[in-house]
């Protein structure tokens, strides 16, 4: 499987990426090579992220340069899945829990969708937002960056916000983590932190392996680009 996704993010000859291949390459090795990385983060995840926030920053959709939050929902919601990245000085900046939606599943999430009402998460790249304050607090939109897959994010009212079900002492009473509506929401320990590091523009993805999800991703498959867009939600 790492081989086939490395297949994907460096590809063979007449596939041409949209951004600059050997920055990709020499970040992705930068970032191999911190040993905290590699224990916190699956490799091919890494480079799946790296792929599209390089996509995205070529298309002039990133204008916070250089962070790149990832959110890997193929792991439990009692394990730390955020992680917030230094690209350019190859740092791990910030780790911890993460809630998924309640329709998405139980302690693991196996269901997404674009769709409102589906109160489930929705995956893919995306770009942050303004801050505000809402009915969940001091909060964070999400821009969703891929058609079918979380372009409804705003809509949807999709952010990052502090949740009391996103706690350890959660997870000892309960054995996973609370759900959301379909945001990705943190503990009120750290959302303000989390947030103020990622706001304004930065790039975001939230990965789960099992969906097909990098088969319809254009950001991912830079020959899908060239043909019709995705129409359909991923669901």
């Amino acid at each position: 499987m790492f081989f086939m996704m490395m297949m994907l993010v460096f590809p063979s000859v007449g596939h041409s990426l949209s951004f600059d291949n050997n920055a990709f390459r020499n970040n992705f090795a930068a970032l191999s090579e911190s040993v905290e990385l590699r224990k916190k983060i699956d490799p091919m995840v890494l480079s799946m992220a790296l792929s599209g926030y390089y996509s995205l920053k070529d298309q002039g959709k990133v204008s916070r340069d250089g962070i790149l939050t990832v959110i890997d929902f193929n792991r439990s919601s009692v394990d730390e899945r955020i992680f917030v990245i230094d690209v350019n000085r190859a740092q791990l900046l910030y780790s911890g829990l993460v809630a998924h939606g309640k329709g998405s599943g139980d302690n693991y999430a196996e269901h997404f969708s674009n769709a409102s009402g589906s109160h489930q998460s929705s995956l893919g790249f995306y770009t942050t937002g303004e801050t505000y304050d809402g009915k969940n607090g001091y909060s964070l939109k999400l821009i969703g960056m891929e058609r079918g897959i979380n372009d409804n994010a705003e809509s949807r009212s999709i952010v990052i916000h502090g949740a009391n079900y996103v706690s350890y002492d959660y997870i000892r009473k309960n054995g996973r983590l609370g759900r959301s509506q379909g945001c990705p929401a943190l503990s009120f320990d750290s959302f303000q932190q989390v947030i103020n590091l990622i706001k304004g523009g930065s790039c975001l993805f939230i990965y789960h392996g099992g969906r097909g999800y990098a088969i319809k991703s254009t950001l991912l498959n830079h020959d899908l680009a060239r043909l019709e867009p995705v129409t359909e939600p991923f669901s």
